[in-house]
């Protein structure tokens, strides 16, 4: 059997310069039997055993927590992704993705324990650990006889994670390092039984990785849990080292290699954090819609008035289009690993390889899901009115929860400025060819325009031609500003988050677009009328942000002759020949909602 080679599979980023088929793009309505079976079983285990204890998760009962992680270890939970040899279930990143999806929608406490562990707590070492650190941790992380926690974050390093002061002194007799230092916000710390840490040996360019027991009587303590706003339930401290006894065969990878294993897992932990606010989102609107069809105001459900619907619908659509996104990105970096290992790659590197190429992809997930989970829960308190201001509901805890998933795996404004800055180094690499489009868009700039009226008739045939336009939008502001900037270009932060605002509208209507379309091709426009409306929803918000956005990078550089051309060309870019009825794609979303009484794509 042949194997395919790379330039057989879109890369990262591609999806701004290639069109991508509706056939070619994974959804959730391509689950197999066997990843809808642990969809089904995730949700009833979360059904029985987190939902119901929510009050108590609001309370601080970290026992609890721990205790549904053991739980969650011994169906199998914590293992998903871990190679089989090592006490892993060894599934693909679908349905890796899948579980975290649907474990993470019921308190943001538990979604976070399982993010720490199963990701930035287990997955460093089945990444980059040797054979014998990976038979000696991973089983005991895989069942959840130990838990993970990962020790990046200091009193002086946050975003800047490299700049570290947490030090490790090789010992006299050269068989231990001795690791000293403060590292905060970790979670899982109180019921951890192992660390990745990352200390500097020396005066080091860069951190190393390293796998810490934790034992009190090696120097480790512990802060008091911190009181936060949300995830009550999640264990969160500070951790102290005091000349730790760490053996040498315990660095992870090889020294002054922290700084790449820390990015890494950040780009795996991003779109796992956007696949982990989905299933969120479903929640809160499937209570919402219930609520709003039992409230009774002036003699009518609250289900039935316009300015419910209208949340109802955008709440839905957002979600909708989160999930086509996520799914699309995970089969991809899926396909990406097969490849690798079909190549000749060992799982290791196949996997790392695998998410790198879709880094961009990762961080345009965590921030757009991010923020609309953010919004939906938010709505949701709306809906319930003061109910929703109250303890006694879902809706205020779920706010609270939504709101730390936009600023850890980094914030979104570094994840911002991070999708563009990937994007030109992936271009000057020669990875995604943006000069020669971007070349092309300046030129159409100069040609006069076509007045002829296309035919429309066909499903999305509109909102496709729309999608390209937008991608020219993206290559006129990029390609000028890089132009014009050079390597300075990241210098101009806020030139760089309208040019990313652009890039990842772009990605969420498309990935709508294309997963509807495939459905609507397999199973009749007829079955898809809420699915279509609300594609369609996520385009119209797309143009018009994308429209704001681009003027606001447009006059941030460009003057004269050539900001009023960019300006034309923007204008021409963002044109809609026939403007959907907004009113009326919300309400048959909104209608299909109440009548389901939950949120049912």
């Amino acid at each position: 059997m042949s194997t395919q080679t790379d330039k057989d599979l879109i890369r990262g980023g591609q999806f701004l310069v290639k069109e991508t088929k509706a056939e070619d793009v994974f959804t959730p309505e391509d689950f197999s039997e066997e990843q809808k079976m642990m969809r089904d079983s995730v949700r009833e285990f979360v059904d029985r055993e987190i939902w119901p204890n929510k009050e108590r998760f609001e309370k601080k009962d970290y026992a609890l927590t721990e205790e549904i992680m053991k739980k969650a270890g011994e169906l199998g939970l914590l293992g998903i992704s871990v190679p089989e040899e090592y006490g892993g279930l060894g599934m693909g990143f679908v349905t890796t993705m899948l579980t975290v999806d649907y474990i993470s929608g019921a308190t943001g406490s538990i979604a976070t324990a399982f993010g720490a562990h199963t990701g930035i707590g287990t997955m460093p070492i089945v990444l980059y650990g040797n054979e014998e650190q990976k038979k000696k941790y991973i089983p005991k992380l895989a069942s959840g006889e130990w838990f993970g926690a990962y020790c990046l974050t200091e009193p002086g390093a946050g975003s800047d994670a490299n700049s570290g002061k947490t030090k490790a002194v090789l010992s006299d007799d050269g068989k231990h390092y001795l690791i000293s230092g403060q590292k905060m916000w970790i979670s899982n710390a109180g019921f951890a039984k192992l660390f990745i840490v990352f200390a500097r040996i020396e005066d080091d360019k860069n951190i190393t990785g390293f796998i810490v027991e934790n034992d009190p009587d090696n120097g480790i303590s512990l802060g008091e849990e911190e009181h936060k706003l949300g995830i009550h339930s999640s264990s969160t401290r500070q951790v102290f080292f005091s000349e730790t006894k760490v053996p040498v065969e315990n660095m992870l990878s090889e020294r002054g290699n922290g700084f790449k294993i820390a990015m890494n897992a950040l780009n795996v932990g991003r779109i796992k954090l956007a696949a982990a606010c989905l299933d969120a989102q479903r929640r809160v609107i499937t209570e919402s819609v219930k609520y709003a069809n039992e409230r009774i105001q002036f003699k009518t459900p609250i289900s039935k008035f316009g300015a419910i619907k209208s949340k109802l619908a955008e709440m839905a659509a957002a979600t909708y289009a989160g999930e086509s996104a996520s799914y699309r990105a995970a089969k991809d970096i899926e396909d990406r690993i097969a490849i690798r290992i079909a190549n000749g790659n060992s799982h290791q590197e196949a996997e790392l390889k695998g998410v790198e190429e879709f880094a961009i992809e990762c961080s345009i997930l965590k921030v757009a899901i991010s923020e609309d989970c953010q919004n939906t829960t938010d709505e949701g308190i709306q809906i319930f009115g003061g109910m929703g201001f109250s303890a006694d509901t879902p809706m205020e805890s779920a706010w609270r929860d939504a709101r730390i998933s936009r600023i850890y795996e980094g914030t979104n404004e570094i994840n911002r400025m991070l999708a563009v800055g990937m994007l030109v180094k992936k271009a000057m690499k020669g990875h995604v060819d943006l000069l020669n489009p971007a070349m092309k868009v300046a030129d159409e700039l100069m040609g006069i325009p076509s007045f002829d009226t296309p035919d429309y008739s066909e499903l999305f045939s509109e909102e496709k031609e729309i999608i390209g336009k937008l991608k020219k939008v993206f290559l006129m502001v990029a390609g000028a500003a890089v132009q014009k900037f050079g390597p300075q270009l990241e210098e101009h932060q806020q030139l760089l988050m309208a040019a990313s605002d652009i890039l990842i509208e772009i990605y969420m209507a498309e990935s709508a677009i294309l997963r509807t379309e495939k459905n609507a091709n397999r199973f009749g426009e007829d079955t898809q009328k809420e699915q279509i409306a609300m594609a369609k929803l996520n385009l119209f918000h797309a143009i018009e942000k994308i429209n704001s956005k681009g003027k606001e990078g447009i006059v941030s550089f460009a003057e004269g002759d050539e900001q009023r051309m960019m300006l034309m060309g923007l204008k021409r870019f963002t044109k809609y020949a026939n403007i959907p009825n907004i009113i009326e794609l919300r309400n048959t979303i909104a209608e299909k909602l109440t009548a389901e009484n939950e949120y049912c794509f």
